[in-house]
């Protein structure tokens, strides 16, 4: 089979290469590979800042963003040969935690959990891979063209999974909210907002491509103005900030409505420095009882609420969140980043 592997550490070592077809396991499911999702992580593995082997080897095979078809299937297992299937990206610590003992493993506490794709473990760019079937999810055949939002879906599920649980500490009602950042993460938190029945603006710095007819087509209000700007005219109840932006991220925590709740799911460059008033920042946050929260990865709770989320979707407007399709051969197109792209996805089959 032919997958997408590098060498982590090491810059320039990505290439497709042929490998030999996996055996599945006791127990696994066996699933020909149909496509994976492109993002940031991705990018910083084969750019050699970021990325884990499996122990013994020096080759990590990537992907993370899965979509697949199961070819074979173990009796029992509850799963069936042409099952649309995706893999969970985490697994708990071989000594979990805590929080990774209950099921928790997106909030692992010592870090040793392992990641496909990321760390330790093989991913799922490959033409055929296979997964425990503790950590497969099934998909609405429907989803074929667009299941592999399924990933990034999961992170923003377990996103307003959390401002809700926040949320849920006093009387909560909220009507309106603001996402910063009109990439995959940041629509996905609008569709899931919008499907919440909110008021959902979202702000971006770009003015042409896509994305404002994509949000527009969503029901939201696309905004191109600064953080400030737009948040005081709006007052959010809830900020989901998906940019990483560091300057961003600081002026979406300032002005949200009494009691509001600001969850970061973008991560930041370290480096980059700019001047705050901390103490007026601390003096709003406590008087107006706001909460600022991170989130990240997701557990299995959260692949079933993104799976329900994208079957409840518009089909077509899921599919508008897909730029680009790009064959495993040319992934090296796929791992540029062009302007007007959304979500990049390379096709396996």
């Amino acid at each position: 089979m032919r997958a997408l592997t590098v060498t982590p550490s090491r810059a320039g070592t990505a290439e497709v290469r042929e490998l030999p077809d996996p055996r599945p396991a006791e127990g696994e499911l066996l699933v020909e590979g149909l496509a994976v999702g492109v993002c940031g992580t991705d990018r910083e593995i084969v750019s050699g800042v970021y990325g884990w082997a499996p122990p013994g080897r020096d080759h990590l095979v990537l992907g993370h963003e899965s979509l697949g078809r199961v070819r074979s299937a173990p009796e029992g297992g509850g799963f069936a040969v042409g099952d649309l299937v995706v893999g969970v990206v985490r697994r708990p610590d071989p000594e979990p935690c805590g929080a990774c003992a209950r099921g928790e493993f997106d909030m692992c506490r010592n870090g040793r959990y392992t990641e496909r794709g990321i760390k330790q473990l093989d991913g799922y760019g490959s033409q055929l891979w296979t997964v425990e079937p503790g950590y497969a999810v099934r998909l609405d055949p429907r989803l074929e063209h667009v299941g592999v939002l399924m990933e990034p879906a999961t992170i923003v599920a377990k996103a307003w999974e959390q401002i809700e649980r926040i949320g849920a500490r006093a009387w909560f009602a909220p009507e309106r909210v603001l996402v910063t950042g009109a990439g995959p993460i940041g629509l996905l938190a609008a569709l899931l907002g919008v499907q919440r029945g909110l008021e959902v603006h979202v702000l971006d710095r770009v003015t042409g491509g896509p994305k404002p007819e994509v949000v527009k087509a969503l029901g939201a209000e696309y905004h191109t103005a600064g953080v400030a700007e737009v948040a005081g005219r709006v007052q959010p109840d809830v900020v989901i900030e998906a940019t990483g932006v560091s300057g961003v991220v600081f002026e979406a925590t300032a002005e949200t409505a009494s009691y509001g709740i600001v969850c970061l799911t973008g991560v930041s460059s370290a480096g980059r420095r700019i001047s705050v008033d901390i103490g007026a920042a601390n003096r709003e946050i406590v008087l107006e009882n706001d909460v600022v929260v991170g989130s990240v990865n997701a557990n299995l709770r959260h692949y079933a609420l993104a799976a329900d989320a994208l079957a409840g979707a518009d089909l077509d407007w899921l599919e508008r969140l897909i730029t680009r399709r790009v064959p495993l051969e040319r992934f090296a197109e796929a791992l540029t980043a062009r302007p007007d792209d959304i979500k990049v996805v390379l096709t396996l089959t």
